[in-house]
């Protein structure tokens, strides 16, 4: 039921390239890879769950192993979670930034490309926001997060720039509790 200490100690540093390797890969993949999943995603994510198992533990298979493999897991997710919170530009390196896909009613190909959203992805997404028409869009963006965000046009006030009616909503804001 226990394993030697060099075989844990081996166990914990598989399970770091691991974590570090598919921490990496993940992130190349692009943002919308990490929205909302289809079943494609969630296949794709058990199959490298069960490939990399192996690659963590090795042949150890005791409960120790399994242990120090999900500990390493677990601390190097603190450790990141812990810097990404401190460092700006860290977060943005992991996660990424926003991508517009529409401005002022006008789809932005390039963006689209770039952010892997294809034109049936981008309508589908505005009819979820109860927007039917482009046009109706003032600004649609991909986020980190791989969702897509839309502010329509009439969500604006008439005669002002969206930044300076947010300005104005906050200055008549009630003083937080």
């Amino acid at each position: 039921m226990t394993a030697p200490w060099s075989v844990l100690l081996d166990v914990a540093l598989r399970t770091t390239i691991v974590y570090l390797a598919l921490l990496a890969g993940l992130r190349l993949t692009g943002t919308r890879q990490l929205g909302q999943m289809s079943t494609f995603d969630l296949v794709l994510l058990l199959i490298i769950a069960n490939a990399v198992q192996n690659a963590m533990v090795g042949p150890d298979t005791s409960l120790a192993g399994g242990l120090v493999a999900a500990g390493v897991l677990i601390g190097w997710h603190r450790v990141i979670d812990w810097w990404r919170l401190r460092s700006r530009r860290f977060a943005k390196l992991l996660a990424g930034e926003g991508i517009m896909l529409i401005h002022g009613g006008k789809v932005l190909e390039a963006h689209c490309r770039r952010g892997g959203i294809n034109r049936d992805e981008l309508l589908q997404a505005l009819r979820e926001h109860g927007v039917a028409d482009i046009g109706d869009v003032l600004l649609a963006v991909l986020e980190p997060d791989g969702a897509i965000s839309v502010i329509r046009s009439d969500e604006v006030m008439p005669g002002t720039r969206p930044h300076h009616r947010i300005k104005a909503r906050r200055a008549t804001a009630p003083p937080p509790c």
